[in-house]
Formats: structure tokens, sequence, C-alpha cells
């Protein structure tokens, strides 16, 4: 008899990537995936996002600038001894830096994921409409199964 995978832990996902933000939502969908997949080897990922560095235009826009390389090491470094404060003992980390999207769905494929957990944030219609949520685009692009949460569900 085969088994499908389930939510709980018992069968299927063994290498469970986390995508960490620093958010409330992120700090939920940690808890969920150690809750839930307590015999999984995780992955708890952080993309330092390289966007950081674009300027708002007239049109309500960005409008991308080249990155300073300054600001992302420092953002890079920062972002990094969260993250290591983040992990629990037998979980490993990884710290990339790019769109955050791309860099989830790279870290899962590299890494041998065989699910992604992400936090979701909600949004106002405008924002949501012109630039989407990044879980929504995880979920979209994703090849394996993606489990998103929202703090306080």
């Amino acid at each position: 008899m085969t088994h499908s995978p389930d939510l709980h832990g018992t069968t299927g996902f063994q290498r469970v990537l986390v995508g960490v933000d620093f958010s409330a939502s992120s700090a939920a969908a940690l808890a969920l995936a150690r809750a839930r997949f307590p015999g999984a080897t995780r992955r708890l990922v952080h993309v330092t996002d390289a966007r950081v560095t674009a300027a708002p235009d007239l049109m309500g826009g960005v409008t991308p600038a080249l990155p300073d390389p300054t600001l992302l090491h420092t953002l890079e470094s920062a972002d990094g001894q969260r993250l290591t404060r983040e992990v629990m003992v037998g979980e490993e980390q990884e710290l990339m830096v790019g769109d955050p999207v791309t860099g989830l769905l790279d870290a899962a494929r590299a890494w041998g994921a065989d699910l992604i957990v992400v936090g979701t944030h909600a949004q106002g219609a405008i924002e949501h409409f012109f630039v989407g949520s990044t879980a929504e685009k995880i979920v979209a692009r994703s090849p394996i199964p993606v489990l998103t949460v929202r703090a306080g569900q």
C-alpha cells in the first residue's frame, strides 16, 4: 500500500524548505513546519532582497537602481545574524541575495526539497494588484507543493 504525503509529517515530506523573512507570518510558517514535520530535515532560507535599492518613481511604480554593494553587504550581514538566531539544532540554513521568489525556488530545487513552507502577508488591494504576493508567485511557479501560512491562523 502506498501512502500519500500528509500535513502531519508521518509520511511523505522529508526535506522541508522554510522561507524566512523575519515577519510574524514567517514565524508562524516556521512554527508550523517544526510542529507538523518533526522528522523532516528542515532548511531555513532567507533571501536578502536586492531590490531594496529601487526608488519610487512619479508614476507610482519603482525605478531599479544599481545595487549599492555596501548597502547589500550590510543588509546581508544583518540578515545572516538574524537567520542564525532562528535556526534550531538539527536545522540547516541558507542565506541568499536577489529576488526572494527566484531565490527560494532555486534553493528548493538545488537542495531537493519536497515541500516549501512560506508565510503570507495581508496586502492592500492596490499593492496586491501591482506587485502580487511573494507567496502567490511561489505557489504559481513551484514544481513542488507549497504550504502557505498566515500569522494568527
